[in-house]
């Protein structure tokens, strides 16, 4: 096991009816900046809740944050919070609101550009943040307990991302009774991104952090037991539940300490997104399988154990049973309606490996994944293979 340090601060309140507990967490004396997407909140009886929440507070709200959280969007929220002097921000809404919060939360304290704090990669430090708080509305990037945000810029087609120890939300109310009202394709995303999140940070080598190998497995057979509910039209309470804290889990920075991880996957994905405008989910199911089968030497021991642990594959030998754990990988996001194919999104696939090769060199992402095994001309040849 590596060595690792870990700390998270953030404070979950978790359950039905929780929202409410907002007047408990934020101080009566903070100027609030409420954000969220596209209004579905009040559609769903989330506004209510909150603005019931926040009787006797000072608060603005700013919404229309676009999922990929678009950079020209988060800076009309900047001008707000700058002129209305907020001192305090809520996200309500998904990964993609919080995102775009925890952008704002860096952006309000800094005096630079910025946009720098995209292209340079400049960390928020402990204390240097805006402080915020969110309310989940849409499981699947875990952003609602860590510090980590991905932001888009349309005029320049680049997705980017950010974070620091300063970015973690104060706190962060998860109902699962919000999920009633979320369509089924969104569903279908959210399980499949909290799935890729656990094989970015599961599917390197073999490690002798058994205890890590445990909880990232156990939470992707979670997320395959209650997926077949999660998409029935009559709405599972516990099945949510479950959903939602596997989500989060998924991505709260315990089940990457001590282990090497990944994430080529998603750099290669977030590319997608920034030229075709497909979800984000969608692309990591696109990548995902040419990403272990090109890579099938060096993941071969891991993809068998994830065969053997995950889908319970007995028969075989180390690469038969590899090869079934990849196979039955792209078979469960086809089961959610996930296609896994750059062709099965647009007719104008052709030189998109070779744009994001280019895109590799250009930032001089030189080595990703673990051990470096990813360099720019890997990474075209995977996204030929997902064609």
């Amino acid at each position: 096991m590596l060595n690792f340090e870990f700390k998270n601060p953030t404070k979950i309140i978790f359950g039905k009816g929780e929202i409410a507990k907002i007047s408990r967490e934020i101080p009566k004396t903070e100027k609030i900046l409420v954000l969220y997407g596209g209004g579905s909140i009040k559609s769903n009886g989330v506004y209510d809740q909150v603005k019931s929440a926040l009787e006797g507070y000072e608060w603005e709200e700013f919404g229309g944050i676009p999922a990929n959280p678009e950079y020209e969007v988060l800076m009309e929220a900047l001008k707000i919070i700058k002129e209305k002097n907020i001192t305090y921000m809520l996200a309500v809404g998904g990964g993609s609101v919080i995102d775009g919060v925890k952008f704002l939360s860096a952006a309000a304290k800094y005096e630079g550009e910025p946009w720098d704090i995209l292209q340079k990669g400049i960390r928020t430090e402990e204390g240097k943040g805006l402080p915020f708080a969110s309310v989940l509305t849409l499981p699947a990037t875990g952003s609602e307990m860590n510090s980590g945000s991905v932001i888009s810029r349309r005029a320049t087609k680049q997705k980017l991302a950010m974070g620091g120890p300063g970015l973690f939300p104060v706190f962060s109310v998860l109902d699962p009774e919000v999920i009633r009202s979320i369509p089924k394709k969104q569903i279908a995303n959210g399980i499949t991104d909290a799935y890729t999140h656990v094989l970015e940070q599961y599917m390197t080598v073999k490690t002798s952090a058994t205890l890590q190998d445990r909880f990232a497995e156990s939470i992707l057979q979670t997320l395959q037991e209650i997926a077949p509910k999660m998409m029935e039209d009559e709405f599972d309470y516990d099945a949510a539940a479950n959903f939602m804290w596997s989500c989060t889990m998924a991505l709260n920075g315990l089940i990457q300490k001590g282990v090497t991880s990944d994430w080529a996957v998603h750099m290669m994905g977030h590319e997608l997104t920034a030229q075709f405008g497909i979800d984000h989910a969608r692309t990591l199911a696109v990548i995902a399988p040419s990403h272990y089968r090109y890579n099938f030497e060096a993941k071969k021991e891991k993809l068998a154990q994830y065969a053997e642990r995950v889908w319970n594959v007995t028969e075989g030998s180390l690469e038969e049973k590899a090869n079934k754990g990849i196979e039955y990988l792209e078979k469960f996001f086809q089961s959610l309606g996930i296609a896994t194919k750059l062709s099965d999104y647009t007719e104008n696939y052709e030189g998109t490996a070779e744009l994001v090769e280019k895109t590799f060199l250009d930032r001089k992402w030189l080595a990703l994944g673990e051990r470096g095994i990813v360099k720019p001309e890997d990474a075209k040849k995977i996204v030929e293979m997902a064609y």
